[in-house]
């Protein structure tokens, strides 16, 4: 288990991505069903009824899937497959992460703002690093994500991360330990998996921005 209290990706079951063959744990891959009118509908929050089918959470994996007939072999029948199905999947995801963060604010699990963040970084406070995909380098150089694979998040804008903290716009957050940040950290890593961002690291550099 990671620092921020999210399992391995091996641990638990695993599934088959119908795109690429290999199997991961679910953290890393997305879950659709077929729906009653026989369409293909992503199920970000695994429950909807259903067999589930499993596609990566990468865009390639599901242009793949989409266009290559493999929900339909999955299914063992004929399907549908929305239009634009990986901009769909990433606003899903997206609105997942964004109410998931609002969640653990309101939990007092999630701050955000400059010295805010500074302060729970040197308390230990802090276990995972947020930062906006568009901050400025510099700004966002001097903060330091936790030690861990899963210290730091940065594949959202602030316009984005200013829906989750309730302002226009939020370079610097953080998130304390606890069940609402292994979610969050879990949605975040599928969403910047679909934005190609996987393995992304922190810009590391300090403005005082919100």
């Amino acid at each position: 288990m990671t620092r921020a209290g999210r399992k391995n990706e091996t641990d638990g079951p695993e599934r088959r991505c119908i795109a690429t063959g290999e199997s991961q744990g679910k953290p890393g891959l997305v879950r659709f069903v077929v729906g009653p009118d026989a369409q293909i509908v992503p199920d970000i929050a695994g429950k909807l009824p259903g067999r589930g089918i499993w596609v990566s959470a990468d865009p390639v994996a599901l242009n793949r899937a989409a266009t290559k007939g493999l929900f339909a072999r999955a299914a063992k029948a004929p399907v549908t497959v929305p239009d634009g199905l990986t901009a769909l999947v990433e606003a899903q995801l997206l609105a997942r992460v964004v109410e998931l963060l609002g969640l653990a604010r309101k939990a007092g699990q999630a701050i955000a703002g400059y010295e805010k963040v500074k302060d729970w970084l040197g308390k230990g406070t802090a276990v995972v690093l947020v930062q906006a995909s568009d901050g400025s380098e510099r700004g966002k150089s001097k903060l330091h994500a936790p030690p861990g694979a899963n210290g730091f998040i940065g594949c959202m804008t602030g316009s984005e991360l200013g829906l989750a903290f309730g302002r226009e716009h939020v370079i610097h957050g953080a998130l304390a330990a606890g069940g609402l940040t292994i979610r969050v950290v879990e949605e975040a890593a599928r969403l910047a998996g679909i934005r190609g961002q996987i393995g992304g690291k922190p810009a590391g550099r300090e403005t005082k921005d919100a």
